[in-house]
């Protein structure tokens, strides 16, 4: 969302800590916008429910692939991943309850959020190695040099989503607030440029985390689904991963670029921009951590349903 305030608002500031991208915390011009508070209580209640749904769905994922975990790898690093998505998210409510005060210290600020950050470019490749992966096996017979390769390419993934993650964090700094006492954990870019660093933040991560990932897993799955012998039913899941992907990051990453264009100058700036900007960012970050809940009834119905592993997993 692009901040074009005098002085940052205290809401704005708040929601820098929530945004994947961080948002643009550095945006000061002389016109403030009213953002949009009202959605704040029901932001606080969805995100709880997206904890407890994703840490209850994800263990159970974990739990019932513990003995399959050698054919499983990929969904398992998935279900792990996700995990530690929704696990953090209590820091994030716990702020936006105490009105974007960081009340946890300067460290915290920073694990929390390359936990999050690691987690979630994780998250996302892992989808992309999953559609791979399936696309290869009806090609390949299985293999202990396929183990061995699956295991290089999750020591890869980790590996990338930590480099992905890492510069972002290098800027968090606990920042005084001048709205009210405390402090807030967001990114200080560099002062000379602060606009172009936070769309290089938001444009990158586009990229990374849409851009190259949803094609690869379109491209796959539509293989997949048009491989014979396919039955209706392969078919209706391999093109429900591709849509649940779609349906739960690209209205995020519409709303990321024109706050890109926003910050870059292409689009000028306007209080009913900036407040459309601030709704649609909140709400669409809400609906893409939902699929850190979709993805394990998804990915845990590969082959036999979840429910089938979770019975089998319960036989000692």
């Amino acid at each position: 969302m692009s901040l074009n305030a005098a002085d940052l608002s205290e809401l704005l500031e708040l929601w820098a800590e929530l945004n994947l991208t961080e948002l643009n915390v550095s945006r000061v011009e002389a016109l403030r916008c009213s953002g949009s508070p009202a959605l704040l209580p029901a932001l606080s209640v969805l995100y709880a429910a997206i904890f407890l749904l994703g840490v209850a769905a994800n263990a159970l994922v974990l739990w019932a692939e513990r003995r399959r975990c050698e054919t499983r790898l990929y969904v398992v690093n998935l279900a792990a991943a996700d995990l530690v998505v929704v696990a953090t998210l209590p820091l994030w409510v716990t702020s936006l309850l105490r009105g974007g005060r960081w009340p946890f210290g300067f460290a915290v600020c920073k694990l929390a959020h390359l936990l999050f950050g690691v987690s979630l470019f994780a998250s996302i490749f892992f989808l992309a190695c999953i559609a791979a992966d399936r696309l290869l096996s009806l090609r390949a017979a299985a293999g202990r040099g396929r183990k061995l390769q699956r295991r290089l390419v999750c020591l890869l993934v980790w590996s990338a989503a930590l480099a992905a993650s890492a510069p972002d964090t290098f800027f968090l700094q606990l920042v005084k607030s001048t709205q009210h006492d405390g402090a807030v954990c967001r990114p200080v870019y560099p002062s000379d440029s602060p606009r172009r660093w936070t769309a290089g933040v938001q444009l990158s991560f586009f990229v990374l985390g849409f851009a190259l990932p949803f094609p690869v897993m379109a491209v796959c799955y539509l293989q997949v689904a048009a491989a014979p012998p396919g039955s209706d039913r392969q078919r209706r899941v391999a093109l429900g991963y591709v849509v649940a992907f779609a349906a739960c990051w690209l209205p995020f990453h519409a709303v990321l670029l024109l706050d890109s264009l926003a910050l870059l100058g292409a689009l000028s700036f306007s209080c009913r921009l900036e407040n459309f900007l601030d709704a649609a960012l909140r709400l669409t970050q809400c609906c893409s951590l939902l699929h850190c809940c979709v993805n394990p009834v998804l990915y845990g119905s590969l082959g036999r349903t979840f429910l089938d592993h979770v019975n089998q997993s319960v036989q000692f």
